[in-house]
Order: structure tokens, then C-alpha cells, then sequence
């Protein structure tokens, strides 16, 4: 496998054609029901109606004009220096390359700016998802709660865990 990573840019702003362009990609890996496709949509339609109100954060990976994979992330309401990743997408012709571990890593340092300290993934216990499971836990994610039958009778919900560390005070020149 050509394990060679394109030339990526990662924009943090999202625009209208972000919705169709997330829908597809989410659409496309082959892992998320109509409905969560549906749900991945709409925090792009929230983000864009509400602006940084709404809470959603995203980063693209993009190449030319491709959406390569993309990451969706907040602050929890139960304290601020917690975090939510919601979504880390990477289309399936890119899986194996970097990109999501790039997102992954950029993600983390934007959350560290933003004053956050720990960050959350939620994701099923279903044997598709164990590459999933794998990749979090190759970048230093452990697993914390585990809530039986939470997505269905047999689907676990697993909660990942990292803390990462404070940012430090930019040292003026």
C-alpha cells in the first residue's frame, strides 16, 4: 500500500457546499447509518446558522478541491476544559495514508489552544469499528467507560479517553 501522504490543507471554516461535501464522505466510508449521514450534515447547517456559538468546530483535510476526511469537536457543558470529538472521517480511497492521524494530531493542538485538557470519542463495540478502536488507541487514547447494550442489545458504546497537556504561554520574542 502507498502509504504517501498527499499535500493537505487543513481549513477550520466551513462553508455551504461543506454540507453536501461531509454528507458524501460520511455517506461513503460505509460505517455510519442514513440517519447519523443526516446527523453530520446538520452540525455543518448548525455551524454555519449559529457561528462559534453553536460549539461545533471543524477542520477539513483537503487536497485540490477533495475533501480528504475532516474532524467535528467541542466543548462538553460539563466543564470547560472537556472536549468532545464527534467525528473524524477520512474517505475510504485515503484510509492507511496519515490523514487521519494528521487530523487527529491538528485536532488535539486546537483543543489545547481552546483551553481543553482531556477529549472524549465515543464509538461502538461493533467488529467494524475495531480498526477504529485501534487507531484511538495508537494515538495515546485509553479506554474509559464502556456502556453495555448503549447502541443496541449486543452494541457496546466504548468511551476513549486522552488527557493532553496544557498549552504553554507563547514566549515573546
Amino acid at each position: 500500500m502507498d502509504r504517501k501522504l498527499p499535500s493537505i490543507i487543513l481549513r477550520e471554516t466551513v462553508a455551504t457546499p461543506d454540507i453536501e461535501r461531509i454528507g458524501a464522505l460520511v455517506a461513503g466510508t460505509g460505517f455510519f447509518s442514513d440517519e447519523e449521514v443526516g446527523i453530520a450534515r446538520e452540525l455543518v447547517e448548525e455551524r454555519l446558522a449559529k457561528g462559534i456559538a453553536c460549539g461545533y468546530h471543524f477542520l477539513l483535510a483537503e487536497t485540490g478541491r477533495a475533501l480528504l476526511g475532516y474532524t467535528c469537536y467541542g466543548p462538553t457543558d460539563d466543564a470547560p476544559w472537556l472536549f468532545d470529538l464527534y467525528w473524524i472521517a477520512v474517505l475510504d480511497s485515503c484510509r492507511g495514508k496519515g490523514i487521519g492521524s494528521a487530523l487527529l494530531t491538528a485536532t488535539e493542538r486546537r483543543v489545547t489552544r481552546m483551553g481543553g485538557t482531556r477529549i472524549h470519542i465515543e464509538t461502538s463495540s461493533r467488529p467494524q469499528y475495531l480498526p477504529t478502536r485501534c487507531f484511538y488507541e495508537k494515538h495515546g487514547y485509553r479506554r474509559g467507560a464502556v456502556h453495555k447494550n448503549f447502541y443496541a442489545p449486543g452494541e457496546d458504546r466504548y468511551v476513549y479517553i486522552k488527557d493532553l497537556a496544557p498549552a504553554q504561554p507563547q514566549k515573546a520574542a
